[in-house]
């Protein structure tokens, strides 16, 4: 008998009979949340003189993916809190979430398979340490207690959590389920950040927060291959450290955030060169692998509101491109910016139409590498003619049912998918169905 149905069942239930006994807003001691987001992405054919076995398939295609969630938060001691999130995922990406370094499905990242499974996202303790007098309200929200909490505070948590959750934000280019699709607009697409093959990771993480800045560090466990699930029990050999400073700030009134990233991975990932020196032709990088490897790298997002409904955004990172990708996908550079408008200008407040742009490259290595018929885990065409991959987004989110249903039609136009220019375009059609609660 299967029992994931009914431990995910219980869970529900234990948590959303907690739910009901709530405090005052100052201090609620229990919340529930639910997301559910079905993706559904169609592809035109495009011409391409020669396919490899990490291509994107040249006819056109359709794919649904598919994931479920239960946020659970308990408020234990002074200052602890305690976050729970069974999931469950499924469905593929197009073309088995391959031949695009920036894929056009963010959910696609936690969809281990086709069949839906049932796992635990996040399970992690957070304690906070508060002084001062000035406070911030936190609304009832995802993993959020409602509640006021100091703005000069000192945090640990520890755990299973997704390292999106606390680095790397955005105001407007942030979350698949909600904003835009692509991988390079959840995150800096060259931060290779540590996760296995849902999209989370198990590790520790320090916050100073201040009232217009916050410093934030991490310190993770990485798994024992590329794109992989199992996790390196050596932790000495195989870790990552992350560095973020936030400013927050206004600019003529308007709120307006930067952020700096800095991130170091460890490990035993196979290195470009190495793979090219032993195998000229057709080489394969995961032939060397011995700790001691190391890959660095940083990234800068900003956002500002620039009206009560307009905003923009600017995302620029880089690492070292000298061993393979381990985690996220295979990029090395990137740039994005874009905008997003809120409805309000035609009465329909909560709705949002969003447009940004997207540059994604790869180190010399790694092209040589991949013209020399090398394999990525994300990309691999077997040959190479190098050029940018270029792409664009743009979606318009509809407020379907009292803020819980939303739908959002998107379009992406994908130029050199995999870096390469004899293949594409592609266009990528998609629906999104977002329900929240």
């Amino acid at each position: 008998m299967n029992k994931a149905p009914l431990i995910l069942f219980a869970a529900s239930l234990f948590i959303c009979t907690a739910s009901l006994a709530q405090d005052t807003f100052k201090k609620q001691r229990f919340n529930f949340h639910f997301q559910q987001t079905v993706i559904t992405q169609s592809k035109l054919g495009f011409s391409a003189p020669y396919t490899g076995d990490h291509s994107l398939s040249t006819l056109k295609e359709t794919q649904t993916s598919l994931t479920t969630t239960f946020f659970g938060g308990a408020r234990l001691w002074k200052g602890a809190s305690a976050y729970f999130n069974p999931e469950m995922s499924g469905g593929s990406g197009l073309s088995k979430t391959l031949g695009v370094a920036s894929f056009p499905n963010g959910e696609t990242f936690r969809v281990g398979g086709a069949e839906p499974k049932i796992y635990i996202a996040r399970l992690y303790l957070s304690q906070n340490f508060e002084w001062g007098t000035e406070k911030n309200t936190l609304a009832d929200d995802v993993n959020q207690l409602a509640g006021l909490i100091s703005k000069r505070y000192l945090n640990f948590t520890v755990g299973k959590f997704g390292m999106a959750d606390f680095f790397d934000g955005n105001e407007f280019s942030h979350d698949a389920r909600s904003q835009f699709m692509n991988w390079s607009l959840m995150d800096n697409g060259a931060w290779d950040y540590p996760a296995n093959t849902r999209g989370y990771v198990m590790g520790a993480m320090a916050e100073l927060g201040q009232p217009t800045w916050a410093l934030r560090f991490a310190f993770t466990m990485t798994t024992t291959s590329a794109n992989g699930a199992i996790w390196d029990q050596q932790v000495a050999h195989a870790n990552t450290q992350a560095l973020e400073y936030e400013k927050r700030y206004t600019l003529n009134g308007r709120k307006g955030t930067v952020r700096l990233l800095g991130f170091r991975n460890n490990g035993k990932m196979g290195d470009y060169r190495l793979a090219l020196a032993k195998n000229s032709v057709n080489p394969v990088v995961d032939t060397n692998l011995v700790y001691g490897k190391h890959k660095f790298g940083f990234g800068i997002s900003a956002d500002q509101y620039l009206g009560d409904n307009f905003g923009v955004f600017a995302k620029a990172s880089y690492n070292d491109g000298k061993t393979e990708t381990w985690a996220f996908t295979e990029i090395d550079r990137s740039v994005s910016l874009g905008a997003v408008l809120k409805g309000g200008g035609w009465n329909r407040k909560d709705d949002e139409l969003g447009l940004a742009f997207v540059g994604n490259g790869i180190s010399k290595p790694h092209r040589d590498y991949l013209a020399a018929g090398g394999y990525g885990f994300i990309i691999g065409d077997g040959k190479l003619n190098y050029a940018t991959e270029l792409i664009a987004e743009l979606y318009y989110k509809i407020n379907a049912y009292q803020g819980k249903l939303w739908l959002t039609p998107d379009y992406q136009f994908i130029a050199n998918p995999a870096y390469n220019h004899d293949r594409g375009p592609v266009n990528v059609f998609s629906l999104r169905a977002h329900v929240e609660f």
